[in-house]
């Protein structure tokens, strides 16, 4: 199946392993750490890539197939690698691209564990990182160097849920040929595809949405073919390969993605609007609602808003300790994009080592509250959240 023949959900379902000689409906687990070969033509023929077929789970195997077919159909991309985790996906599509020397340009709101590849590793081989503020895109160009290579962001960010805009960038990275990475993990294929606005690879953690449940880590980059050819022989020399049954358990989670994100946002904009008006925080953000300061860009590139709500609840970070702790029900958790809903407050948790300078720098106030909306009732979800508020 084209792209062009069908749509999206349509791909998400139907795009299949081909079928066994017992005609199943649905596609079987291939457990195997490796594949046979027919006679020594075969495996000469095979290894040097003559054919085009599976030889070890590492390199490929049918159920990574599928699933990395999948995103590719969805995201428009040419080729895709599928990763362990979300984490094994940025490291590797970086490791393969870079060399010593190589600059990085990115946006400063990003995951804990990418700032500390760009800002504890990476320099161990000669590969500097310079970042940008989100909410001054027009100072870009002025941190690129002779030696950039790439140009990374993440939108929305985590967890200050900030929008850049996606067609400046790629406007950006063609100017001075870069090539454009985008972490779309907040959005899924299903709300926003960067690759049309003109990034050459995308990266997941299906971890999250894409999983939806809570269940298995997995990652994925997708884009151009001759780049994803050299993630692709750097990951199979490597072995950060997603295993053939977190990604069965992922491709059969992209069925049902579609219905599940609609869901997710139609709550998280009902939850926004709750907080909104809530005496006691001081602000909200979500990409789409109005008063975002991103809002006309979410809006252009993205279908809806996505299942993260971030707000600012008065009093700082004591009052934010007192929130998660008079929670009663909602989740505390370190996941997001769960079909529970999740409650975490960044300053006193996941990046309360960092300076309170460093946090601002990355939108994150010392009341900062990050809610991934799940599937419950949202009504049972605002009452919670008002109770913890109201204490």
């Amino acid at each position: 199946m084209s792209n062009s023949e069908f749509g999206l959900e349509t791909q998400a379902i139907r795009t299949q392993t081909e079928r066994t000689q017992f005609l199943e409906h649905s596609v079987p687990l291939y457990l195997t750490s490796s594949f046979v070969f027919e006679d020594a033509e075969d495996m000469r023929a095979s290894f040097t890539e003559e054919k085009e077929r599976n030889i070890y789970s590492r390199f490929t195997n049918p159920n990574t197939s599928e699933f990395v077919e999948k995103i590719c159909k969805m995201e428009g991309a040419e080729d895709g690698y599928a990763f362990a985790t979300g984490m094994a996906a940025i490291y590797s599509t970086f490791a393969a691209l870079l060399e010593s020397g190589d600059h990085i340009v990115s946006v400063g709101s990003v995951f804990g564990s990418t700032h500390t590849l760009f800002t504890k590793y990476f320099p161990k081989w000669n590969i500097s990182t310079s970042y940008f503020d989100i909410n001054k895109p027009e100072t870009i160009e002025s941190y690129i160097q002779p030696n950039t290579k790439i140009l990374f962001a993440e939108s929305p960010t985590n967890p200050a849920v900030d929008i850049i805009d996606l067609e400046l960038l790629g406007q950006i990275a063609k100017k001075y040929n870069l090539i454009l990475i985008i972490d779309n993990c907040f959005a899924t294929p299903f709300l926003q595809n960067p690759i049309q606005y003109g990034a050459d690879l995308v990266v997941h953690s299906a971890t999250k949405l894409i999983d939806g449940q809570g269940r298995v880590l997995g990652g994925i980059t997708v884009g151009r073919a001759d780049l994803i050819r050299e993630i692709y022989l750097f990951s199979r020399n490597t072995g950060p390969a997603l295993s053939p049954f977190n990604a069965w358990v992922l491709s059969k989670s992209l069925e049902t993605l579609p219905v599940r994100v609609e869901r997710h946002c139609e709550n998280a904009v009902k939850v926004a609007e709750f907080l909104e008006n809530h005496p006691n925080v001081n602000r909200v953000k979500y990409p789409f609602l109005k008063s975002h300061p991103q809002y006309e860009i979410a809006k252009k590139q993205m279908k809806l808003g996505g299942n993260i709500v971030a707000f600012e609840i008065k009093g700082g970070i004591e009052a934010g300790r007192r929130f998660l702790d008079k929670i009663q029900w909602c989740s505390l958790s370190a996941n997001l994009g769960d079909t529970r809903t999740i409650v975490t407050h960044p300053a006193s948790t996941t990046h309360s080592k960092l300076t309170e300078e460093e946090r601002l720098a990355v939108s994150i106030t010392d009341g900062l509250v990050r809610v991934s909306v799940g599937l419950e009732t949202v009504q049972d979800v605002i009452n919670d959240l008002q109770q913890a508020l109201e204490q």
